[in-house]
């Protein structure tokens, strides 16, 4: 009866959502009584109902499935793609109805890739087993269908789930049970419709509070809130998401799939965290891409709104003047703070040289030898720049970076948001010195400094 209890106000709050999300426009009209009772579900099934529906099957279901049908024979709306779910008189085997042809698809697929690979584990020979052993849930979907393993028990006996699309590219997705597939069905739900009322309240409260946690030097527990969050679609949290992993981690790859535009992108664009710490990691991105490499600078200047072409353009041409040097965002005095810090080790000559040996494409490498000597024909003595060398400039640098960090730390006291999505100082990855000084254990290290005016201020 626990777990009855449990479906009951998890159904209930999925129909208010799914009603709140339904567009007159876009969407099939929904069933007069499901408008009337707020509820996709139906009358519940009786035991003796689940019993005959076990006794045709030849096996008992498993909890989760019987104590939803004790709530409610069916389902409508499981999802955006899945439109119906049986009632227990619809309950069977997938291979005994008309969507057997789903294994029918998976059973070739496995033959052609067992006579390719003779590999009894080939792609395709698993999933066919399960399909052919299944159990389906579902009536009706997009090309969709639920199904369930009688096979993949659990020590509760709950029986795997599995979602499977004709048009996903993938193979079918396996959840621990019933409970787990639904599940996972309303957060998709969440994530493509972004209905109001209670999930989405809560997920932009937890949101809210992990953004201050983070502020106060948390990271561990505010990566885990936006992770959960971000399969809501709440698509506040990957912006603060992204700017705690782009100090620890490959910040152009971040800031690649961060920015790649799309129309709900413009918000972002629009906002002082775009034109303050983005910007300027867009530009230096596109600066170090290789062919072939994901650029979201181009597209953005072709699809974003004339406001953010224009402030693209303005930036660029900036950038191309004389003198000109980076603002990183966080407000002048942290500004002031930070040139202190790059500005003389970009003046390093350290900094200046190249770490690596350079030399005329075609040079080949006794010339590069005889290159590390003044005039070896006059007899004259091997160059004694110890920055000649690249191991020596790397060395070099690494002591520079080594001296220059305290300050650049405490000069986190002085940092400011400049809008309440900006959580970290990430434009200071712009710089090409100052990205060389954040390794991952220093960016760690910011992360873990409480930052901006306290709590409660922004």
């Amino acid at each position: 009866m626990g777990e009855r209890a449990a479906w009951r106000p998890f159904l209930k709050q999925w129909s208010e959502e799914w009603v709140a999300a339904h567009g007159s426009e876009q969407d099939e009209p929904l069933a007069e009584e499901v408008v009337r009772n707020t509820w996709l579900g139906f009358a519940p099934a009786s035991e003796a109902d689940v019993a005959a529906a076990e006794a045709r099957l030849g096996r008992r279901l498993p909890p989760s499935l019987r104590e939803f049908l004790l709530v409610t024979n069916g389902w409508r709306d499981a999802g955006s793609f899945i439109y119906q779910l049986a009632n227990c008189t619809e309950l069977a085997w997938l291979r005994d109805t008309d969507d057997r042809s789903w294994i029918d698809v998976w059973e070739r697929l496995a033959e052609d890739q067992e006579e390719d690979d003779q590999d009894e584990e080939a792609f395709g020979v698993r999933e066919a087993k399960v399909l052919a052993r299944s159990l389906r849930l579902s009536l009706d979907g997009d090309s969709a269908i639920m199904l369930l393993d009688p096979d993949d028990v659990d020590e509760d006996g709950e029986w795997a789930g599995y979602w499977l699309a004709s048009w996903s590219g993938e193979g079918p997705e396996r959840h621990g049970s019933f409970h787990d597939l639904m599940r996972q069905q309303w957060v998709s739900f969440h994530a493509i419709r972004k209905p109001s009322g209670a999930t989405r309240d809560h997920w932009d409260a937890e949101v809210e509070r992990a953004r201050r946690e983070a502020l106060a030097g948390a990271v561990s527990g505010p990566l885990a809130v936006f992770a959960e969050a971000h399969e809501f679609g709440r698509e506040r949290a990957d912006v603060l998401s992204a700017q705690l992993k782009a100090l620890v981690g490959d910040w152009r790859q971040l800031v690649a799939d961060l920015m790649w535009w799309t129309p709900k992108k413009d918000d972002l664009l629009l906002s002082p965290l775009f034109a303050a710490e983005l910007l300027p990691l867009l530009v230096r991105h596109d600066q170090l891409a290789r062919p072939l490499e994901l650029r979201p600078l181009p597209r953005l200047k072709e699809y974003a709104p004339e406001p953010v072409r224009a402030l693209i353009a303005g930036y660029e041409a900036r950038t191309d003047e004389a003198g000109f040097r980076l603002t990183f965002g966080g407000g002048p005095e942290f500004d002031a703070a930070v040139h202190a810090v790059a500005d003389p080790l970009a003046a390093h000559p350290a900094f200046q040289a190249p770490d690596r040996p350079a030399a005329p494409a075609g040079t080949d490498i006794v010339t590069r030898h005889i290159r590390g000597t003044r005039d070896i024909g006059s007899c004259r003595e091997p160059d004694t720049d110890p920055l000649s060398d690249p191991a020596n400039v790397r060395a070099a640098r690494a002591a520079l970076c080594d001296e220059a960090w305290p300050e650049l730390l405490a000069a986190l006291r002085l940092w400011r948001p400049v809008c309440e999505d900006h959580i970290a100082p990430i434009s200071l990855l712009a710089d090409p010195v100052l990205a060389e000084l954040i390794t991952p254990a220093r960016g760690n290290e910011i992360l873990a400094t409480p930052r901006g005016p306290g709590p409660g201020v922004m």
